[in-house]
């Protein structure tokens, strides 16, 4: 019998197989073209040991940054126990932590009465429920959606997301969703209130009371850009007058990214519904949440389901997470750090008054519109990678630099972090 010869390992960042066996549909790899075999806290490491910080933390999901030694530690004691991995929507302990946790931290301080449900692993799963049930409670189809939002890429998510080329890709047309301008964007500001207000009391505006209003409170694909807390109250106001509900989006820039637990905080509202999702888990593992008014609850049972809507162990995670976020030193630096980003981008814009900066906590997008513009921005993004930072692109052509450090980053890695990309502004002309 002839020996079997194993097949020699691979060089260190061989991506053969990936070209080989993966789909097209890959993104993120190609912007960043090594293999990364570990990482911690902000530091992100490549097969060929180089070191990258990790302005991303994919895409929102890290805010408590790679492999935080306390959620770590309850996840790796969950595991040596045998604990449930796998439970659907049975009652778990893991679960009933979870909730009475999220009750006490985020929910009771803020004075919110929501039912929650989870809804399976993605952010999209959690705006599907939401759309679907705010339908059912009010017995109306219509949702009004805003120009550059962003909501998902399942089929009703997509209904509500404002970009042309992810709508075209699923085929989705946009029959029962009314886009409206958001408060603000790369046309200028727009009163949407009035607009709003305006089409709902014509009787012949074309469009029927809707079901819902769905918004994200800083839209963050769509170019950074955070609503005022004045334009979100009068939003509240117009939609409980006329019976409304309204979805608050909180998928990327909730969990503490803002500096609230919730942004919309913040304007002091209450939504009727909320959707989370990515770093709730704190450790990037799935987790997804709608969250809504105990009135809201309608569904019978079984009439909305997902295998993976009961994920044990980023339950085990997520309760570490908030364990993570009552501690005043998380909080202490959690300031700090916002306030370092902000005055970063006020520096930019004196030294360079053509480029826009806008953000909030710990979101930070540098508009290179009027500034050079989508290949500036392309230029800037691979000299960050080269140098040793990983940041992404959002907006409308890819011309706003979204800048998303971990909540957790210390100043001497959050300042080594800026200098790149301050240095990367300069020369990438």
């Amino acid at each position: 019998m002839t020996a079997r010869i194993a097949p020699p390992l691979p060089r260190p960042n061989d991506v053969a197989v990936f070209e080989h066996l993966e789909s097209e549909v890959r993104l993120y790899c190609r912007k960043f073209p090594v293999v990364f075999n570990r990482a911690r806290g902000a530091e992100l490491y490549a097969e060929d040991g180089r070191m990258f910080l990790d302005f991303f933390c994919g895409a929102g999901s890290l805010n408590y940054g790679h492999n935080h030694p306390h959620i770590k530690r309850r996840i790796a004691a969950y595991l040596e126990a045998d604990g449930l991995m796998h439970g659907l929507d049975m009652h778990t302990a893991a679960k009933r932590a979870f909730l009475s946790q999220f009750s006490e931290v985020v929910l009771a301080p803020g004075g919110l009465d929501y039912k929650i449900q989870f809804t399976g692993p993605t952010g999209t799963d959690a705006v599907e429920a939401a759309l679907k049930l705010a339908r059912k409670a009010t017995g109306r189809s219509g949702v009004v959606s805003f120009t550059g939002a962003y909501h998902g890429m399942s089929r009703g998510s997509l209904a509500v997301t404002g970009g042309r080329r992810a709508r075209a890709a699923g085929g989705v047309r946009s029959a029962d969703v009314t886009f409206v301008p958001y408060e603000d964007g790369p046309f200028g500001p727009f009163d949407s209130i009035g607009y709003l207000e305006r089409l709902i009391a014509d009787t012949s505006a074309g469009m029927d009371v809707p079901a819902a209003v769905i918004v994200e409170p800083v839209q963050m694909e769509g170019g950074v850009y955070p609503a005022s807390q004045e334009w979100l109250r009068g939003l509240r106001e117009l939609t409980s007058r006329h019976g409304i509900l309204l979805i608050c989006d909180e998928i990327q820039v909730g969990c503490g990214r803002t500096g609230t637990f919730f942004c919309f905080e913040q304007a002091g509202i209450q939504p009727d519904i909320v959707t989370v999702s990515k770093s709730i888990s704190g450790y990037g593992l799935p987790l997804s949440l709608t969250l809504f008014r105990r009135d809201l609850d309608v569904w019978a049972p079984g009439e909305h389901t997902g295998t993976f809507r009961g994920n044990q162990l980023a339950f085990v995670a997520a309760s570490a997470a908030l364990d993570v976020w009552q501690r005043s030193d998380f909080r202490t630096g959690l300031a700090v750090a916002a306030r370092a980003l902000t005055r970063f981008g006020e520096n930019l814009v004196t030294r360079e008054p053509a480029v826009r900066v806008r953000g909030r906590g710990m979101a930070l997008g540098i508009d290179l519109g009027a500034a050079g513009g989508a290949e500036r921005a392309g230029l800037l993004q691979k000299q960050c990678f080269d140098a040793g930072l990983i940041v992404e692109l959002s907006g409308r052509s890819d011309e706003v630099v979204k800048v998303l450090p971990p909540l957790t980053i210390d100043p001497a890695r959050l300042q080594r972090g800026l200098e790149i990309l301050g240095n990367a502004l300069a020369t990438a002309r």
